[in-house]
């Protein structure tokens, strides 16, 4: 799966626990009738992606999907998901994604004098 976007928010990488274990996060605003803002975690040896990237550039970010359950002491059973980033490329600052390029302005088109001075009609109605 892949998400496009602006990048919001781009965190420090973080590391936890005894053995390592390094995350990254990245916030990513969706340019779509109602933006979202959405994060994903790069971890380990995919934090180092994010370095050439900064707030404000637009990217496509691959992500996959995780989920997890974790039963608490009380016994009840609870799930969690997150987005976890595996790719990032940067898009052209002149196309946002999933919109289509500009129109060339009128003047770059060439004018012909080959049309037909009436435009002969011959619809059946």
């Amino acid at each position: 799966m892949e998400i496009s976007g602006k990048i919001k928010l781009l965190d420090e990488t973080k590391t936890y626990g005894n053995n390592g274990f390094r995350k990254r996060e990245v916030v990513v605003t969706t340019e779509e009738q109602y933006p979202q803002h959405i994060l994903v975690e790069f971890v380990q040896d995919k934090c180092e992606l994010l370095n050439a990237f900064q707030v404000g550039q637009n990217v496509k970010i691959g992500i996959n999907l995780r989920g997890r359950e974790w039963v608490n002491p009380q016994g009840e059973t609870k799930y969690f998901n997150s987005v976890q980033g595996w790719r990032i490329d940067a898009l052209s600052t002149e196309q946002a994604p999933n919109e289509m390029p500009p129109m060339p302005p009128p003047t770059s088109f060439e004018q012909t004098n080959d049309a037909p001075s009436e435009v002969e009609d011959d619809l059946p109605f």
